[in-house]
C-alpha cells in the first residue's frame, strides 16, 4: 500500500473550534422529523400559551422555532449521541425503559 493510499483511509483529523458568539435557539417540543433519504429534517417548537380566562379551556399556539436540516451522516452521528445521552439518563434513573408490548 502506498503513502498515498494510506492517507486516503485514514480519516481527516478535525477539531472543534468554540464560537461563543453562535446563537442559541430555546425549543420545547418537535414538531416533525422526516427524512427524504438524503436528509434528515427536524423541525423545533415553541409553545405560546393564551392568556387564562375563567370558565375557557386552557389553550395555545405552537409555532415553528428552527428547521435542522442533516446529511446521513450527521443524522447517524446525533441518533448515536441520543443513544448515549437515553443511556446515561437511564442510568441515572431520570428516565425509565418502556418495556416490550406482548406478541398480539
Amino acid at each position: 500500500m502506498t503513502n498515498s493510499d494510506q492517507q486516503k483511509n485514514q480519516p481527516a483529523a478535525i477539531r472543534y473550534v468554540d464560537q461563543p458568539e453562535c446563537r442559541e435557539t430555546f425549543a420545547d417540543s418537535i414538531n416533525n422529523v422526516f427524512f427524504d433519504g438524503q436528509t434528515m429534517r427536524i423541525e423545533f417548537g415553541i409553545t405560546r400559551m393564551d392568556e387564562l380566562k375563567q370558565g375557557q379551556q386552557l389553550s395555545g399556539r405552537r409555532y415553528p422555532a428552527c428547521r435542522l436540516v442533516l446529511p446521513v451522516s450527521a443524522a447517524i452521528e446525533l441518533i448515536n449521541k441520543m443513544q448515549q445521552t437515553a443511556n446515561a439518563l437511564q442510568q441515572a434513573g431520570l428516565v425509565k425503559p418502556v418495556p416490550p408490548k406482548p406478541a398480539a
